[in-house]
This record gives structure tokens, sequence and C-alpha cells, in this order.
């Protein structure tokens, strides 16, 4: 032996530092690219260099529904945050506002990372968000910020990012 190792020597292990893995088989992807200029009837937001933006949109350009707005019309989130707990309970706005404020600065740049619904269920809110990026990004906000349990995972069917955070 040469000392030199096959890349079969070496097992595979998942990385650790990153999410899940994105599920490749989401419907509001597209399957190719809108017609250049186009923009989003609903936010305002074009379709310009190849990806949606904010930005002012050129005439006679082409109205399509950009994939955020799509899903909220659809109702059907790419990410869900669940906050729960005692120390929740007790600094709730505190937190909600650190969740808007970090997604704001998302969507400034990424006008397809929105929250789409914040709703309150027998003491714990939900959140749910167009991009599952997002959501897991705002989770680790939370975590950073507050400590605490921070779960993420994607349902069976792979659709969705479960986030939850508790303290």
């Amino acid at each position: 032996m040469t000392g030199r190792r096959n890349r079969s020597d070496y097992s595979h292990q998942p990385r650790r530092d990153r999410m899940d893995e994105e599920h490749v088989g989401d419907p509001y992807r597209a399957r190719g690219k809108w017609k250049e200029p186009s923009t989003c009837p609903d936010c305002g937001a074009i379709f310009h260099g190849g990806r949606w933006q904010w930005g002012a949109a050129a005439p006679g350009a082409e109205a399509h529904l950009c994939p955020a707005c799509q899903r909220s019309r659809d109702r059907v989130p790419a990410g869900q945050l669940t906050l729960s707990g005692p120390f929740y309970a007790e600094h709730r706005d505190e937190i909600l506002h650190l969740v808007r404020n970090t997604e704001a600065k998302a969507r400034a740049e990424h006008p397809l990372e929105r929250i789409m619904e914040v709703k309150d269920e027998a003491g714990k809110t939900v959140v749910t968000f167009t991009d599952s990026h997002l959501t897991h990004g705002i989770g680790e906000a939370l975590r950073h910020a507050y400590h605490g349990e921070l779960d993420s995972r994607y349902t069976d069917e792979g659709d969705l990012l479960r986030v939850v955070w508790s303290r």
C-alpha cells in the first residue's frame, strides 16, 4: 500500500453545520426561467438577471406571480417556526420583534423570504414562512440571542421545514 487512500476508504458523514438538505421536488421552484423583465403584480418584485429582486419594473414587463406570493395565496408554507416555553411567554413581544426584524433584513435583500402568518395557539406561537432557509436562520438567531432548545426537521414528505424553539 502506498499510503494513499481510496475514496471508498472514507465513510460519508453528514455535515453537522448545515441544515438538512433541501427537498428537490419543490412545486414552487421554477422549472425554467421567467421571461425578462417580469414583475409580480402582488408584491412588486421584479425578475431580472435570473433572480427575483426589488426594483422598478421595466416598461412592458410581463406579470407573473412570484413564488413567495404564490405560496402565500395557496397557504402552503416552506417553513414553520413554533415558539413556546415559560421564557417565551414572559418575553413574547421581544422575541417576536427579533423574528420580524430578522425577516425584514432578509426580505430587503431576498424578496422570496417572507413571513406568511403569525398565529397564537394554546400557549405557543406558530410562524409560517415562504422560505425554509429563512425559517432555519431565524431559529438560529433565536438560539444565539436567547439560547434555549432548537430542533429543525423536514416533514416526511420533505416539503416543509419545521423548526421548534423553546425556553
